[in-house]
């Protein structure tokens, strides 16, 4: 350990939460191990808005700054490819616009080490700017590297798709931190290492109760619709569900077992530890949560969404629960009664992760 705190930096993908609590969990870890983290810089999108308990627990200066996102079809559901790429193109001098006002903050705070959550504006500033602080990049997408990391099959464009988007994000990266919901074995040759999710603290506190509903949570509204659909026809099936549909009252009830939540760290980790069962398009923070606390899991990977298919294999491969293409929440009633538990190797494994990342940032 260094006699004298190091100085820390994050960049946030602030698309979704996960990234956005992987960072509150190395901030406070950090933070209690006498580190310094002197700012928190959030990539955004127009259509997102940074979360309340984000900007809570974030003590030190955040900014948030216009980054390169996914562009959804007209529902807000699958992602479209080209568009994404015809949209970023276009606003590209945006983009310019924030490496100047990120390189202005790099500038003024100095950083021993600048720590990316797979933004792409990081792996572009460090590429470009080639700042002094160390470049150290961590997200469950540098597990793709591996070479015993699930990939779905015919979907070669895809993969690599997935590859440059990693190599740009750890664009003259000195280390990759890849959050694993299991250990892998040893592989030099991939040159990541392998890591325990970040979790908050707030969850392995939590003592999970079974209760009567289930819990789901949609990255991209849309998706709110399938689950209607869904509820119409399995009325008494009580649901509780997390968005962040701009215009909506919150909460928003549709009946007396269907109601819609805007993001709310502590009341969805309270449902998530009361639930029966958690269906969630197929990121990888909350999957974590719901492991952690022995709730079976169905993911729903969006469309076009190359990444989150991946993490449905892997966490399927890891025990969590089982995949889905659609919020067809039936599939899930029914698998529960096969349902394994896996929960106390996963907390093994989950609570090695302060030592190994502090080794890993500060050895």
């Amino acid at each position: 350990m260094p006699t004298s705190p190091k100085r820390f930096l994050f960049i946030v993908q602030g698309e979704g939460r996960g990234h956005m609590t992987q960072a509150i969990s190395l901030f406070e870890m950090l933070t209690a191990a006498g580190q310094e983290v002197v700012h928190v810089v959030v990539g955004r999108s127009s259509r997102r808005e940074m979360p309340s308990f984000f900007q809570n627990r974030i003590t030190c200066p955040l900014t948030g700054i216009s980054s390169p996102n996914f562009v959804a079809d007209k529902n807000n559901k699958s992602v479209k490819i080209g568009p994404t790429i015809t949209h970023n193109l276009v606003h590209f001098s945006n983009y310019v616009q924030s490496l100047k006002m990120l390189n202005n903050i790099v500038k003024e705070t100095k950083p021993d080490v600048i720590i990316n959550f797979y933004d792409f504006l990081g792996g572009l500033y460090n590429g470009l700017y080639k700042p002094k602080a160390e470049y150290i990049c961590i997200g469950h997408q540098y597990l793709a590297y591996h070479n015993h990391f699930p990939f779905p099959n015919k979907q070669g464009f895809n993969k690599n798709l997935l590859l440059n988007n990693n190599k740009l994000t750890a664009w003259g990266a000195k280390k990759l931190l890849a959050l694993s919901f299991a250990a892998y074995p040893e592989d030099k040759k991939s040159g990541v290492v392998v890591v325990p999710p970040l979790l908050r603290k707030e969850v392995m506190k939590l003592e999970p109760t079974e209760g009567d509903f289930i819990l789901t949570y949609m990255v991209n509204d849309g998706y709110s619709k399938e689950i209607e659909s869904w509820h119409a026809g399995n009325p008494s099936v009580k649901v509780q569900s997390f968005w962040d549909k701009k215009g909506m009252p919150n909460p928003h009830r549709v009946d007396d077992t269907l109601t819609f939540h805007q993001l709310s760290d502590t009341m969805f980790l309270q449902l998530m530890s009361q639930c029966k069962a958690y269906v969630s398009t197929a990121g990888f923070e909350s999957i974590c949560e719901a492991m952690y606390l022995g709730k079976p899991v169905m993911m729903v990977p969006v469309q076009g969404h190359y990444e989150q298919a991946c993490n449905a294999l892997d966490a399927v491969q890891a025990g969590a629960g089982v995949s889905s293409e659609s919020f067809n929440l039936t599939k899930v009633i029914d698998y529960l009664p096969n349902h394994q538990p896996i929960v106390g190797k996963f907390r093994e494994w989950t609570d090695r992760c302060e030592e190994l990342i502090l080794q890993e940032l500060l050895g």
